[in-house]
């Protein structure tokens, strides 16, 4: 089998990092992992590891490709990006936590089971911080930003996929900043949303009051 120049077997270190990755990658850009991973496996390009191997079935390839391409688009309207997001607290976190597990598929289940937790937790501190960031974002009323944000993830996911297989070590370091990043974010985009709905919901309640007739004495 051919594999992608400069990438040696697949080793512990690769499948530690690349459980990682694809957890922390789910949880920004399902989709693109699931078909990354699966066209490469496909093309013979890398042997995908453990349960993996079946993102290279074609019609999972297809069904695969198909939401790639919906997300793609969708992740660059302001508002319907952010609604896409909330669906997808349901979807992207159990999702990371299963591919994390499944390249540990042929290993011990002890194995499994830690990179399950592995890839859960990521996938829901990725996703979280890009749903509060995108939700900042698109209080702009311009649309750069959000696709600016976009492309930015894109990228971001396939260098941490791509670091998986060349450069594990690599691949964790930048992980590690990456949660280091997320644990200091998360709560700073939350507060700064939960600031704006609570003076949204006051204006409003103010406007009411104005509006309403007092009773006479």
């Amino acid at each position: 089998m051919n594999a992608i120049p400069g990438l040696a077997p697949v080793d512990t270190w690769q499948l530690v990092a690349l459980a990682a990755a694809v957890g922390w990658a789910s949880g920004i850009r399902l989709y693109a992992v699931l078909f990354i991973l699966g066209g490469l496996g496909y093309l013979h390009w890398i042997e995908l590891p453990g349960g993996l191997a079946l993102l290279a079935h074609p019609w999972v390839l297809a069904a695969s490709g198909f939401m790639f391409c919906v997300e793609f688009f969708v992740d660059k309207i302001p508002g319907v990006d952010t609604l896409w997001d909330t669906v997808h607290t349901f979807i992207r976190i159990p999702a990371g936590a299963a591919l994390a597990a499944s390249v540990f598929g042929d290993s011990s289940g002890a194995a499994t089971l830690a990179a399950a937790i592995l890839g859960g937790t990521l996938a829901a501190g990725s996703h979280f911080t890009k749903a509060g960031g995108r939700a900042a974002i698109n209080l702009s009323p311009e649309p750069f930003s959000n696709w600016a944000a976009s492309f930015g993830e894109e990228l971001a996911v396939g260098t941490v996929l791509w670091l998986a297989f060349a450069y594990p070590i690599a691949a964790l370091v930048v992980l590690g900043v990456l949660v280091a990043l997320m644990i200091w974010l998360i709560p700073k985009l939350w507060r700064f949303i939960g600031a704006l709905i609570r003076k949204a919901t006051g204006m409003r309640r103010n406007a009411g009051s104005v509006g309403e007739p007092h009773a006479d004495v």
